[in-house]
C-alpha cells in the first residue's frame, strides 16, 4: 500500500510539473513578446519545510527547470531558498510551498 501511495505521489509530482511547465512556457513567452508585461523581477526567500538534502535538491531543482525562476541558494541552516523570479505576480512563496515543496515531501516520505 505504501508502494502504492508513493507512486501515486511521484506520478501527482510529475504532472504538476508538466503543468508549471506548460505554464512558466507561456508567460515567458508572453513577456518576450511584451516585455512591458513583467511589472518587477526580484528575489524571493521561500522557507522550508523540507529537510532532507534530496528533497532541497528535487525541490530546487523543479523551480530552476520552470522557465522564468532559477534557484540561487540555500542558507546554511537549510532553512530558507532563495530564488530569483523574472515576474513577481501573486504570491510566489505560497504557490511554491502549496505546489512543488508540498508534492516534493508527499513523494519522498
Amino acid at each position: 500500500m505504501k508502494l502504492l501511495r508513493r507512486s501515486l505521489a511521484w506520478v501527482v509530482l510529475a504532472a504538476l510539473f508538466v503543468r508549471e511547465l506548460a505554464f512558466s512556457v507561456r508567460d515567458v513567452l508572453a513577456a518576450v513578446m511584451n516585455p512591458q508585461r513583467i511589472e518587477r523581477s526580484g528575489i524571493v526567500a521561500v522557507p522550508l519545510d523540507v529537510r532532507t538534502d534530496a528533497g532541497i535538491v528535487l525541490l530546487a531543482n523543479l523551480i530552476t527547470l520552470t522557465p522564468g525562476t532559477t534557484s540561487l541558494h540555500v542558507s546554511d541552516d537549510r532553512g530558507w531558498l532563495y530564488i530569483h523570479v523574472m515576474n513577481l505576480s501573486g504570491d510566489v512563496v505560497e504557490q511554491i510551498k502549496h505546489g512543488f515543496e508540498r508534492r516534493v515531501m508527499e513523494a519522498l516520505e
